[in-house]
């Protein structure tokens, strides 16, 4: 089963007059990378939280937001009066040297940082125990979302790995169909050049032989199906971090697909290959948003 990276989750709860909402978010990312965006009474237990988020989320760019209010809404806050009064004499100064108009200098001044400060105090014990249990509950709905949107991905895999298969199973009438055009073409230019009644039968036979070994692709096909074969194994483990592998398989199907074309030497094949390269750089663009 297959988790998107993408997700979202949300949980609240309750302690006492404050109400808890906790809040996640990701987007696909190669790294772990987690953000988190906390009330400052809890900047202490941020190394805890980092580890709830990532025991649960896994691989992506991650987003947290906590945010506690009282009940009535209003968080706690506080005036740091002296700064205030420091600042607003220092500009009102200013404003009368330069014949400036005070008008907006409250709120210039308010948005000034420590100005305006959260009342920071020791984290109550229970009150942790009730946000980190929302976080829990905010995560499970957020793998909950990871899974819904994995089913989307795999379904689709599913169906451009089989797709590949098919263009493959394709291949074998024109395969038949260029060696006879190959051998052909082949008699002709040495006729053309020799002549007829000079043709060297074993210099010919040789000349054939050599196309058909460089034409080949009897090994290709069986290569590509094997990692096929093997992309579809991997999404049906119960391993949910899928991702990376499926990505090193779909590498080497690209390398196969790419041989294929090389070794094609027809219009028909060449289209097929086109195809399978098609459905490839969609089956990539899947993966680059599988956990």
């Amino acid at each position: 089963m297959l988790l998107s990276m993408t997700g979202y989750g949300r949980a609240s709860g309750s302690f006492g007059d404050k109400t808890i909402t906790v809040e996640v978010r990701a987007l696909n990312s190669k790294m772990t990378d987690l953000k988190l965006r906390l009330p400052g009474d809890y900047k202490e237990k941020e190394i805890e939280l980092r580890k709830i988020v990532t025991d649960h989320a896994e691989r992506g760019k991650i987003d947290l937001l906590v945010d506690i209010q009282n009940v009535n809404g209003a968080a706690a806050v506080s005036l740091n009066e002296g700064l205030f009064k420091g600042y607003h004499a220092a500009l009102t100064r200013l404003c009368n040297e330069l014949n400036i108009q005070q008008s907006d200098l409250l709120s210039a001044i308010l948005r000034i940082p420590n100005v305006v400060a959260t009342s920071v105090s020791d984290v109550d014990e229970d009150e942790w125990n009730v946000v980190s249990s929302v976080v829990v509950r905010a995560l499970d709905t957020f793998k909950s979302f990871r899974r819904q949107e994995g089913h989307a991905l795999e379904a689709d895999l599913r169906v451009r790995v089989a797709n590949i298969l098919l263009l493959l199973s394709d291949l074998g009438p024109y395969e038949t169909e260029r060696f006879s055009r190959m051998r052909e073409r082949i008699s002709n230019n040495m006729e053309e050049f020799f002549g007829k009644e000079n043709l060297d039968k074993n210099r010919f036979e040789q000349e054939v032989l050599y196309y058909l070994e460089k034409m080949d692709i009897t090994e290709e096909k069986v290569r590509l199906e094997q990692h096929c074969k093997y992309f579809l194994e991997q999404i049906d483990n119960k391993t949910q971090s899928a991702g990376r592998t499926l990505s090193f398989i779909a590498q080497e199907m690209g390398r196969e697909i790419n041989t294929l074309g090389a070794k094609a030497y027809d219009a028909y094949i060449q289209k097929l290959v086109v195809q399978m390269k098609d459905e490839l750089e969609k089956i990539k663009e899947q993966l680059a948003n599988v956990l």
